[in-house]
């Protein structure tokens, strides 16, 4: 938590997105459905419009300030409010300022162009509230807590973890890389836009049992095989995470902007419970950068991922299924 020399408002700034629309090639505009835009994951998808050759998108906005904003009695004054969308990938930031919707009010609203070309996956969208505090100007006053979610790629708006799955025979394969590893079932590359998880068809039968849709022992031994995969990726994507933090000037780590910021935000609370997620990140990373404690927290990473991955409940049906066989053999 940050601390400020100067009064702010103590609640965050509500953020909804109210419309979204594409412009195409031959300068039309496409008005998206709803479905591109989930309040409750807080993510907007321009993959949905079925169209791959958009060249912007505008994503209509409004913004609620905290009780208090306009109070006559504030500590501010040239009061603003400011949309501001980043992409830590590209490393391209677009400000926009949104307008008072009425003289006295709470609400502002506006809209923020989004130029295709300007990003590769997925940006970062936030609302900031400044103003003038102490004969200082630009002053932040208040901030979304949770920031929206803006994917140029995906057709479904959801906020979690996004991975690529590809299968590849290792021995032979066109990577180089990959053929250090022939003799593992899996790995996880942590290191692409796209988290990529790829399966070794070398493997016999990896496969088939991957691929398979029936039931009974098979099906649970699948999920198994899933949520094990599924715990290796949510550890290596972490470790990609907090490898690759930006530091601000006094040593302090900045939450990533893109999937690295979301991995954390899933997984810091169970890696340092009871804090909040920005202390947990600096409790993270001065005990990977030299203090002590480092190796002692891997084992809450691997329990943050086994959370993730739901591997318990894999195991679980697992463990039922070969039950129930036991006891129809003895039957």
């Amino acid at each position: 938590m940050k601390i400020y020399p100067y009064k702010r408002l103590n609640r965050p700034v509500s953020l909804r997105v109210t419309s979204v629309s594409i412009k195409l090639p031959d300068g039309t505009r496409d008005q998206l459905e709803t479905a591109a835009y989930s309040t409750q994951q807080q993510t907007v998808a321009l993959g949905v419009a079925g169209h791959d050759d958009w060249v912007s998108a505008v994503i209509g906005l409004s913004a609620t300030l905290p009780p208090g904003a306009n109070a006559p009695d504030a500590a501010w004054s040239d009061l603003e409010v400011l949309a501001v969308l980043t992409d830590g990938e590209t490393n391209v930031r677009t400000s926009v300022r949104l307008g008072r919707d009425t003289e006295d009010g709470r609400d502002w609203s506006g809209s923020l162009e989004v130029v295709r070309d300007d990003h590769a996956g997925r940006a970062s969208l936030a609302v900031h509230a400044v103003g003038t505090v102490d004969g200082v100007s630009g002053r932040a006053i208040a901030e979304t807590d949770r920031n929206w979610i803006v994917d140029t790629v995906s057709e479904e708006p959801v906020r979690g973890l996004q991975l690529d799955v590809q299968k590849a025979s290792f021995q032979k394969s066109a990577r180089e890389w990959l053929r250090a590893y022939a003799d593992a079932p899996w790995v996880v590359d942590p290191a692409v836009r796209v988290p990529t998880v790829w399966v070794n068809t070398d493997v016999e039968g990896v496969m088939d049992l991957l691929d398979s849709g029936g039931s009974g022992v098979e099906s649970k031994v699948r999920d198994l095989l899933i949520a094990q995969m599924a715990t290796d990726v949510w550890t290596a994507v972490f470790h990609a995470a907090v490898g690759d933090l930006e530091v601000e000037p006094d040593g302090g780590p900045v939450f990533p902007t893109d999937w690295q910021g979301e991995v954390l935000r899933e997984m810091l609370p169970d890696v340092i419970p009871g804090v909040h997620v920005e202390e947990a990140l600096r409790q993270v990373h001065r005990r990977r950068i030299g203090e002590s404690g480092w190796p002692e927290l891997q084992t809450r990473i691997h329990y943050a991922a086994i959370r993730r991955a739901d591997a318990r409940r894999a195991l679980g049906f697992v463990i039922r299924g070969l039950e129930q066989m036991n006891r129809a053999g003895e039957a």
